[in-house]
Parts: structure tokens; sequence; C-alpha cells
């Protein structure tokens, strides 16, 4: 299941989350040489965040440096779209600076609690899905039934949906906690936990502006959807191809 994007425009220039994609993609260019030698282990072992090492006490600097650092291609592409399709959004409520330091907060959330979850793990965490299962957390919040195009992938069968955001984001949420308990009954290689410290400091640090926004009155002011003029995607046509099945 894969946003393809959201139906809510911002006001604003999204620069901080472009600046974080950009600093992302950078970071990745900048080591990827080395993703297929043994320096990539060395480069890690630098970088990123080792929960068995944390645990006594060194590495502390890991628990930001991890959240730029991707283990693939793949990985880096997943998690650069969740975060250009929310996060202009989020940003775009909070401010630039307040998001900015949002986000870090969350990645910093997410860390810890991975390093809660397994201790002793000798498995150095990468990637910025922490931060941005926090900024995922915070559009949940604020913006539960913003419309959300999603590709359902079953094997060779694409269909594309349009669902509100609480159903896409729920769903995400409840895929990362079935994967955390497997993760800790069989073991694996995805930090499940730092996805939902991430998510669940997005909102708990967005709750207060919820609270200014008006709590429950602002839902109801805007039905759940984002407090912009509803024509604006009346006429809006998907220009994705749907892909149907073959009978």
């Amino acid at each position: 299941m894969i946003p393809i994007r959201d139906h809510n425009p911002s006001k604003q220039r999204p620069v901080v989350t472009w600046a974080l994609i950009v600093l992302n993609v950078f970071v990745f260019a900048m080591y990827f040489p080395m993703m297929n030698a043994p320096a990539i282990a060395s480069f890690f072992d630098s970088w990123a965040m080792i929960p068995a090492r944390v645990t006594t006490g060194s590495g502390y600097h890991t628990a930001f440096t991890s959240m730029f650092l991707h283990g693939g291609i793949m990985h880096l592409a997943g998690n650069m779209l969740f975060l250009w399709i929310f996060g202009d959004n989020v940003e775009d409520a909070m401010g630039h600076v307040p998001f900015l330091i949002f986000y870090l907060v969350c990645g910093l959330g997410a860390g810890a609690l991975h390093v809660w979850s397994d201790p002793n793990s000798p498995l150095p965490m990468v990637g910025a899905s922490g931060a941005i299962a926090g900024v995922l957390g915070a559009y949940l919040l604020l913006y539960p039934k913003a419309r959300v195009d999603v590709a359902l992938i079953l094997i060779i069968i694409v269909r594309m949906f349009t669902w509100p955001a609480w159903i896409v984001l729920t769903a995400w949420m409840v895929f990362q906690i079935v994967g955390g308990l497997l993760t800790a009954a069989t073991g694996g290689g995805i930090a499940y936990w730092a996805h939902i410290g991430g998510f669940i400091m997005g909102i708990a640090l967005t709750f207060p502006l919820w609270l200014y926004l008006g709590g429950p009155a602002y839902w109801k002011t805007c039905d759940f959807r984002p407090p912009y003029d509803p024509t604006t995607f009346a006429t809006y046509i998907s220009t994705i191809p749907v892909v149907r099945r073959k009978r």
C-alpha cells in the first residue's frame, strides 16, 4: 500500500521539507560509492546508531546522524516519498523553524524507543523513517479526512484508491505494531519500534497545536478535512493511469 499524493494544498512553500529531502539525498549520494564495499561497515559503525553502544554510554551523536543515513536507494526513495506527501502540510501548520525542531525531536524520540526495545542490539539503525513517522502522526491529528491517493499492489495487480488519511495512516501504524511484535519474537532488520516511537512523539508534540487551533471544534469547523476551500479539488481528475485487472 503506497501513498502517491494527497489532495491537501499548502499555503506556504515547504522550504524545510524540500531542504530535508535534498539533504538526505545529498548525504546518501556522498557514501553511495561505498555501499557494496567493506568500507560501508566502518562508515555505519561510526555514524549509524547502535543500541548496544548507546546503552554503554557512547555514540550519542549517532542518534542525530543516523536520521540522515539510508541502507539503499529504495529505502531512501520510500522515506522521501512519505516526507514529500505529508511534510508540506505539517510544515504549513507549524511554521518553518518549529517544523524543523519538531522533525528532529521526533527522530530522536524514535531512536530512543528503538534503543529501549532492544538495548543490546549490535545492529546499526539508519533512516529518516522515525522522524517521518512523527510527521505522519501530526498529519493524522490535523487532517484525518484529507484525501490520499494510494496504490494498492497485490503481487501483479495494481489498483488506485482515494482514501481518507486516517485509514491510510492508521493502517500504516497497525503494520508497524504487528511488525514490531513479530520482530521481537523472531528478530529482523527493520526498526519498527522507531517508527512507532516517532509516530507517538509526533501526535504528542502536535497535540498543543491542535488544541490551540480549537481541538474538536477545529475538526468540526473543517469537517476533519484541511481548512481550505473544498471547491479547490471539486473538479480534481487524477492523472495517474488506472491499471485494470484482466478478466
